[in-house]
C-alpha cells in the first residue's frame, strides 16, 4: 500500500496578540516530518467562509511546503474549479509544479458546501457547467504550444498563451473528487484518477471502485490500484477511553461540516461526500481509530476491497500517530506491496 496525508490547516481568528500563522506553521511542520517518515504525499483542502480557519489559498500554502520538502507530492483535494479563474489557476499551479520539480498533484472537484457557493455569490446550479468549462481551458491553457481565445458561457479569454509551462508532460496528474456512479465514470472517461472522501463506509467504497475499475477497462486501459485516493480519518489511540474521545471530536467535526454545507432553510447538501451516517456506529466504521492491532485490521479490508492508496487525514492535534502509524503500521503495508512487485 501507499500513504499520504489528507486535510487542512487552520489560521484562527483572534486578538492582537493572536498568532494566526501558528496553524499554517504547524501544517508546514506536519508535512516535513511527515516525509521524513516515509508518507508519499499530502493532499490539501480548499474552503471559504468558516469562520474556523481552514485553508482557503490551498496553492500559496502548498508553495511552502514545497521550499521546505524534496520528494513528498504536493496535492490539492481539492480545488474547486467554480470559483476561480481558470487562467490564473493554470499560471499559478505551473508555477508551483516547476518549482517543486514536478511534485504537482492537481485535484479538482465542483464544491458541495452551500455557505461557499452563497458567499461567491454563484448558484450552485451552475455548479456542473462552470467546472468544465474552467478545467477544459486548464488543460488547453497547459497543453497548447501556441496562443489560443476561448469564448464560453463564464469566461472568455483572447489570443492567451499560459506560462510558465508545468514541469510535468503533457500536465501534472489530475485527479478528481466523485462518489456518485456517473460523476465516477466521467473520471474515468477524462483519464483522470479518482478520489474518494472518508465518510463513506467500507462497503460504498468497495463498490464506488468496482464501478472506477470497471470503466477504465471499458475503455481498454489497465487499472492501477493506486490510481484512486482514498481518504479515511485516522487516530492511533493509547487505550479505549482515548478512542472514545477521538470518536466523539470526530461526531463533533462531521456534525459542522453538516452545518456549512446544508442550507440555511435545512435542505441537505446533495453531494456524495454528505450522503454518510451520522452515527457514532458508521463514523467509527468509516474511520482508522484505535490500537495498531485494530488500524491494521481495517487496512487488511481495505487491501481486500482493491485499495492500494490510502490518505490519512487527522491524527490529533500533535504528531504522536503520525509517527506511530508510520512506525508501527506502514512498514508491513509498504513491504508486502514491495514483495509482491519484485515476486
Amino acid at each position: 500500500m501507499r500513504f499520504g496525508l489528507f486535510g487542512s490547516a487552520t489560521a484562527r481568528h483572534g486578538g492582537p496578540d493572536a498568532d494566526s500563522g501558528q496553524g499554517y506553521r504547524q501544517f508546514v511542520e506536519y508535512n516535513v516530518e511527515a516525509e521524513a517518515l516515509g508518507y508519499h504525499s499530502t493532499f490539501l483542502v480548499e474552503h471559504h467562509f468558516t469562520g474556523f480557519g481552514q485553508v482557503s489559498a490551498s496553492l500559496a500554502l502548498l508553495t511552502w511546503v514545497a521550499a521546505k520538502t524534496r520528494t513528498l507530492r504536493l496535492g490539492t483535494a481539492v480545488l474547486v474549479l467554480p470559483w476561480h479563474n481558470p487562467v490564473l489557476l493554470a499560471e499559478q499551479a505551473a508555477t508551483i509544479d516547476l518549482l517543486s520539480g514536478g511534485r504537482l498533484d492537481f485535484g479538482v472537484g465542483k464544491g458541495y458546501r452551500h455557505n461557499e457557493f452563497a458567499g461567491f455569490c454563484i448558484p450552485m446550479q451552475e455548479a456542473d457547467a462552470r467546472f468544465n468549462e474552467s478545467l477544459d481551458v486548464i488543460l488547453k491553457a497547459w497543453m497548447s504550444k501556441q496562443r489560443f481565445s476561448h469564448q464560453g458561457r463564464y469566461w472568455r479569454f483572447e489570443d492567451i498563451i499560459v506560462e510558465p509551462p508545468t514541469a510535468q508532460k503533457p500536465h501534472p496528474p489530475m485527479w478528481m473528487a466523485a462518489g456518485t456512479p456517473d460523476s465516477i465514470r466521467q473520471v474515468a472517461g477524462r483519464g483522470f484518477n479518482l478520489l474518494l472522501d472518508q465518510f463513506a463506509s467500507f462497503e460504498t467504497v468497495a463498490e464506488r471502485m468496482a464501478i472506477f475499475k470497471a470503466a477504465v477497462e471499458a475503455r481498454g486501459r489497465v487499472h492501477d490500484p493506486m490510481d484512486v485516493g482514498v481518504a479515511r480519518a485516522f487516530y492511533v489511540a493509547k487505550d479505549q477511553a482515548d478512542k472514545e474521545a477521538a470518536l466523539e471530536r470526530r461526531l463533533e467535526a462531521q456534525r459542522r461540516l453538516a452545518t456549512v454545507s446544508n442550507a440555511p432553510d435545512g435542505t441537505k447538501s446533495k453531494s456524495s461526500i454528505m450522503a454518510f451516517s451520522d452515527t457514532r456506529e458508521a463514523s467509527e466504521e468509516s474511520a482508522l481509530y484505535g490500537t495498531p492491532d485494530e488500524i491494521a485490521r481495517k487496512l487488511e479490508n481495505l487491501q481486500e476491497l482493491g485499495v492500494g492508496y490510502v490518505l490519512l487525514n487527522g491524527g490529533g492535534p500533535a504528531q504522536d500517530s503520525l509517527r506511530r502509524f508510520a512506525h508501527e503500521l506502514m512498514p508491513a503495508f509498504v513491504q508486502e506491496r514491495r514483495a509482491r512487485v519484485v515476486g
